[in-house]
C-alpha cells in the first residue's frame, strides 16, 4: 500500500488515502518519489479545466529513486536517481522519427488507462501518466530520465516540467538570441525558467509582467531586468522599454485568451509570440485578418518546451552546476502530502512560485 493524494471528483479537495500499485510489468519501473513540484497544470486538472479521468493521483513534476524494474528494462536500474518525464516519446512514430519527441503520438497513452487501485479495487488513474503526489509510482521506462548520483532530488524535481518547459521555450521553440528583447507574461515556475534561460542566451531587456509584485521582485533577482505590473497599459510600458517597438519575443506563460492577446500586443512588428501556458478548450483567442497581415508577427504554440528530456536534462543540469540556472529559486515553499490542498490554494491566489512536496514526510 502506498500513501497518495487522490482526486475523487473534479473541483473537490484531494484526499489522502492508500492505493495499491502493481509490480512493474515489462518495460516499466517503480519509483520511490522524494519530491514533487505543484504545477498550475495540476490545478487545472483538479478543477476540470483540463480533462482528467477520476479517481486520480495528480502530480507530474517529480524525482525519486528506482526501486524495481520489469522485464526488458534497459534505460535504468534499481538504485538510479531519476526525474519523471510526463510526456515520454515512443521513439517510433512519425513525430519521433522527425526529431519532435514532444509531439509523440503516444506521449499521453499512460494517462488514459488506470495504473493502480484503491483498497476497495476501484481503478485509479495517474495524472498526466505519472502520479507524483504519492510515495511511489509505476511508469514506463521512457518516462524517467536517469540522473547523476550526486544530484539533490529536492531541487531537480522542478526539471520535470517547469524548467524543461520554460527553458526549452527559449532555447528551442523561440531560439532567443543575444541582444533580443524578451517579455515574459506570468512569473510562476515556467515564467521564471523562461527569464533565466533568456538571461543565459544574453537577451536584453528581459521584461516580466505579473499581477504579483512579490513575484516581480524574485524574478528581478533571477533574470528579469524590468518588472511591469499586469494591466491594460502593460504593452505600452513594454514598448517604452524597447525603443517604442515592443519585444522581439513575448512568452505567454499563463495560457488563455487574455494573456495571449497581451503577449501579442507586447511583441514588436515582426516579433514572435510563444504560448507556453495551457489554456482551456473553451477559451477562444481572436485575431483580425488585417492585424495578422499588418503586424507580421509569428504566433507559436509550445508543447513541453519543444524539448527532448533525454538530452535536455543533462544540459540543464550542467547550466545549474555552473550557476547559470538557479533551480532553488523556483522552490518558494515546501510541504508534505498533508499540505497539498494548501499548495493548490496558494496557486489560486498567485502566492509563491513553486511548492515542492516532500514525499518522505519531512518538510524543510
Amino acid at each position: 500500500m502506498v500513501k497518495a493524494a487522490v482526486l475523487r471528483a473534479p473541483d473537490e479537495p484531494l484526499e489522502l488515502c492508500e492505493i495499491v500499485l502493481p509490480d512493474p510489468g515489462p518495460g516499466q519501473v517503480r519509483v520511490r518519489l522524494q519530491a514533487a513540484g505543484v504545477c498550475h497544470s495540476d490545478l487545472s486538472l483538479a478543477t476540470g479545466k483540463l480533462k482528467q479521468p477520476v479517481p486520480a493521483v495528480l502530480g507530474h513534476e517529480g524525482a525519486g529513486t528506482v526501486i524495481a524494474t520489469g522485464i526488458g528494462v534497459t534505460r535504468v536500474a534499481v538504485g538510479d536517481k531519476v526525474v519523471l518525464n510526463w510526456s515520454p516519446s515512443c521513439g517510433l512514430c512519425w513525430f519521433c522519427a522527425h526529431d519532435e519527441p514532444y509531439l509523440c503520438e503516444h506521449g499521453d497513452d499512460a494517462a488514459r488507462e488506470p495504473y493502480a487501485t484503491l483498497d476497495d479495487g476501484t481503478p485509479v488513474y495517474a495524472g498526466l501518466g505519472t502520479g507524483t503526489f504519492a510515495e511511489e509510482t509505476v511508469v514506463g521506462e521512457r518516462a524517467v530520465v536517469r540522473l547523476p548520483e550526486s544530484v539533490d532530488l529536492d531541487l531537480v524535481a522542478v526539471l520535470g516540467c517547469a524548467v524543461l518547459t520554460g527553458a526549452g521555450a527559449v532555447f528551442h521553440t523561440a531560439d532567443v538570441r543575444a541582444g533580443q528583447a524578451v517579455v515574459v507574461l506570468g512569473l510562476g515556475g515556467i515564467g521564471l525558467s523562461v527569464a533565466q534561460a533568456a538571461r543565459v542566451r544574453g537577451a536584453h531587456p528581459i521584461i516580466g509582467i505579473d499581477t504579483s509584485a512579490e513575484k516581480g521582485l524574485l524574478a528581478q533577482a533571477h533574470g528579469v531586468t524590468d518588472f511591469v505590473p499586469a494591466g491594460d497599459d502593460a504593452a505600452k510600458k513594454v514598448r517604452a522599454l524597447t525603443g517604442g517597438r515592443g519585444a522581439d519575443h513575448a512568452f505567454d506563460c499563463v495560457g488563455g485568451s487574455a494573456t495571449t492577446r497581451a503577449a501579442w500586443s507586447a511583441a514588436r512588428r515582426g516579433g514572435h509570440v510563444t504560448v507556453v501556458g495551457v489554456g482551456s478548450l473553451r477559451d477562444t483567442v481572436e485575431f483580425s485578418s488585417l492585424e495578422l497581415f499588418w503586424f507580421g508577427r509569428t504566433l507559436h504554440g509550445c508543447v513541453y518546451g519543444s524539448s527532448d528530456p533525454d538530452t535536455d536534462v543533462p544540459d540543464l543540469l550542467d547550466l545549474a552546476d555552473s550557476g547559470a540556472l538557479d533551480l532553488a529559486a523556483l522552490r518558494t515553499a515546501t510541504t508534505d502530502l498533508t499540505g497539498i490542498n494548501q499548495a493548490f490554494d496558494d496557486l489560486r491566489r498567485g502566492h509563491g512560485v513553486r511548492t515542492v512536496v516532500r514525499l518522505d514526510g519531512t518538510p524543510q
